[in-house]
């Protein structure tokens, strides 16, 4: 019987010639990725362990990227503890570079490669066809120590993607397409794996938007199939695979959906679930109070250029603030080349420094009750974004700019 891609990077990690769905394998890591959410709590459990150890410390990469600079005493304690054990134990460490799966997929990533990350959305990984997924500040300490850990091979369901998507459309309107389709709970510890003539069309920034996501559906992990578009990508920045795996004619799925692209709509998740998508016409006229285009699924430099565009010689509406944050230094810099940052400040907009910002909802732009926010993060739960009672939308780069300068949701198109 044919394996798919997730089952064949987990038969490889765990030493074996195949494994299906439903196997419990034991697997050596190949990265361990944890950023400022959560390592202080790795390292405390860490140091009360009886004889502590880290198994490959070149296998470690830690990121400072959710609340940087630190906005209280008690962050910046935080940080000194993880930079000071990187430094004390030689971790690959990063601060200021940006976010983590940004961060990770600019240096670290490679195909074939299976990866925990102390972060839900380390499924984005898939973009470059290397199995990643979130785990716990347990789960990452014990992979940590030993190198090694366990995991249920999960099912597959599987996206034939076909055609082009129309101008005005992004692939983060397709994956919130998609999760509206199959529910939030969808793809429950199932693999998402995309493949079909109409992953040519999709850039590696759309790739990654789209593999991102697929947390949101519950997906265990996100796999797209490598093809030239990823190995370029790969190429530029200095990496070789380590294996390229492509699913069996005769894999078994546990669904599959073949998806015209054509078909895809500007599309906006209302609050307060993912899931709960209606074209950006229905909410039209919604009035907001903030607007942020950032995030790992969608502060690339793609997403700042569609903004920019929709954004230069126009001005951000009265009464709202609209928060720019790219991804990474790499990101703003480049950004900073092409002019996007003077686009976006002369329209009235607020640039920040690389880091998950709003999306967080913790450090920068925190909405108050009541008030409305539009965003390119990812998720729209209750308070996500700041008080309880506060409402998120969800949508592309356009539609958060075009609603930024009108102060209502709207489509880019509307302009």
């Amino acid at each position: 019987m044919g394996m798919t891609m997730a089952e064949k990077i987990i038969a490889a990690a765990a030493g074996k010639e195949s494994c299906k769905a439903g196997d419990i394998e034991t697997v050596t890591l190949d990265r361990l990725m944890s950023n400022d959410g959560t390592t202080h709590l790795t390292i405390d459990m860490y140091n009360n362990l009886k004889k502590p150890r880290i198994a490959d410390v070149d296998k470690l990469v830690w990121i400072i990227d959710h609340n940087i600079p630190a906005d209280s005493p008690k962050t910046a304690a935080s940080h000194k503890k993880m930079r000071d054990f990187a430094k004390e134990h030689g971790i690959t460490f990063y601060e200021g570079e940006g976010v983590c799966h940004q961060v990770m997929m600019e240096k670290h990533v490679r195909p074939g490669e299976l990866i925990f990350g102390a972060d839900s959305h380390t499924c984005a990984y898939g973009a470059l066809g290397a199995f990643g997924t979130g785990v716990g500040c347990t789960d990452y300490l014990y992979a940590m120590v030993t190198g090694t850990s366990w995991l249920l091979v999960p099912e597959t369901i599987r996206f034939n993607l076909h055609g082009a998507l129309k101008k005005g459309v992004y692939a983060r309107d397709l994956i919130l397409t998609i999760i509206g389709r199959i529910s939030a709970n969808g793809a429950n510890y199932k693999a998402m794996e995309f493949a079909g003539d109409g992953l040519k069309g999709l850039s590696i920034a759309d790739r990654i938007s789209i593999c991102n996501l697929c947390v949101e559906a519950g997906a265990k992990t996100a796999l797209m199939e490598v093809d030239d578009v990823a190995l370029d990508y790969l190429k530029a920045h200095g990496r070789e695979p380590k294996a390229i795996f492509k699913s069996d004619d005769d894999a078994v799925f546990s669904e599959v959906f073949d998806i015209d692209l054509s078909e895809i709509e500007p599309i906006v998740a209302k609050p307060h679930f993912v899931d709960n998508i209606v074209p950006v016409s229905e909410c039209e006229g919604t009035k907001i109070d903030e607007a942020f285009l950032g995030s790992c699924n969608n502060g690339r430099i793609e997403d700042l250029r569609v903004g920019a565009e929709v954004i230069n010689g126009k001005h951000v509406a009265d009464k709202v603030r609209f928060l720019v944050v790219p991804a990474s230094r790499e990101v703003y810099k480049q950004a900073l080349k092409e002019g996007l940052l003077d686009i976006f400040m002369s329209a009235g907009a607020m640039v920040m420094n690389p880091n998950c910002s709003v999306c967080w909802g913790a450090c920068q732009g925190v909405i108050g009750e009541g008030e409305t926010l539009i965003s390119t993060g990812t998720r729209n739960f209750k308070g996500r974004a700041g008080h309880k009672d506060s409402f998120v939308y969800l949508a592309s780069a356009a539609t958060v700019t075009a609603s930024a300068i009108k102060g209502y949701i709207t489509s880019a198109e509307v302009q």
